[in-house]
């Protein structure tokens, strides 16, 4: 993933962004419109995956790459979505575009590139923004819609209807307590045990390891924490990491390594994943009768 500097450098109220801090850039006249930062990010991109040979550098890179995320400071004001919003080319204003209006320009470049990489041969990325952290609720709607998993999601436990759509899709929520601990939410009202109970395809993640973390491997820190916190059984443990690694882009054989042969045709292998058969079937009809829930009523109606 590509991330930010970790937030120790910065103030804990203004979580700067990977690739962009467009009010910034805009206000030094570095760039005039959404457009160009969105060219200054992306060109090179499209340009080394045309002609590798062209910055050997960056294409070595890249292969390193698995995803992009989009981190910002989401409990800022922001200006309200319209059906009149100018395009990119357009946004010559110096206040920022909205959440969703930068996470669908993320994600149509990503998506335009991956068509690209894969003509290619090439490896292609998947798109995680940080998502739910903190703001309007309407940014879980856009991470749902426009991101293959997002990181945080702690507001979704405000909104049950989307909290729902994550659940029956199974879209990835890679969370992380201890973050959220210092900044926006303490330990006793981080929704991450519910999420975990009502089935939702969550996980556990470091976010700022060098600032929340005093540890040489801050993951298995996160995860003593949270266990012991939460009072999770080994069995809780061993059904989050299985999580981690299906929601990661590890290779295919990498998954298969962890997970065993079958993985993506749903078997679990307990020799490999120390997951009991029961923990996944309850999983797995639990869902499947919300499925069927879902359908039946369509049907009536």
């Amino acid at each position: 993933m590509i991330r930010r500097p970790p937030r120790s450098t910065l103030s804990s109220s203004s979580a700067a962004s990977d690739v962009y801090k467009r009010q910034v850039y805009r206000k030094s006249g570095a760039v005039q419109s959404f457009e160009e930062l969105l060219r200054n990010l992306f060109d090179p991109l499209f340009q080394v995956s045309r002609d590798p040979s062209s910055n050997p550098a960056l294409h070595w890179m890249l292969q390193q790459v698995t995803g992009f995320d989009s981190v910002d400071d989401e409990s800022k004001m922001e200006v309200p979505i319209t059906q009149s919003m100018p395009t990119a080319e357009k946004w010559t204003a110096p206040d920022n575009p909205s959440y969703t209006y930068y996470l669908y320009y993320m994600h149509v470049n990503i998506l335009s590139l991956n068509e690209l990489r894969k003509a290619q041969g090439l490896n292609i990325f998947t798109f995680r923004p940080h998502c739910g952290e903190a703001g309007d609720y309407c940014h879980n709607v856009s991470g749902f819609m426009l991101g293959h998993h997002i990181n945080h999601g702690i507001t979704l436990r405000r909104c049950p209807g989307i909290q729902y759509l994550f659940y029956l899709a199974q879209v990835g929520v890679a969370m992380s307590p201890t973050s959220n601990n210092t900044l926006f939410l303490p330990y006793t009202k981080n929704p991450f045990p519910m999420y975990f109970r009502q089935g939702l395809n969550v996980s556990l993640s470091t976010d700022d390891p060098v600032q929340f973390h005093h540890t040489r491997e801050p993951l298995m820190e996160e995860y003593n924490m949270v266990g012991q916190f939460y009072k999770l059984s080994s069995v809780d443990q061993c059904e989050l990491a299985r999580n981690s690694v299906l929601q990661s882009s590890f290779e295919h054989n990498v998954k298969q390594h962890w997970l065993g042969d079958k993985y993506h045709k749903g078997v679990n292998e307990i020799t490999k994943t120390n997951v009991p058969p029961t923990r996944i079937e309850f999983r797995r009809d639990t869902l499947r009768d919300e499925l069927h829930l879902i359908t039946t009523l369509e049907t009536e109606i």
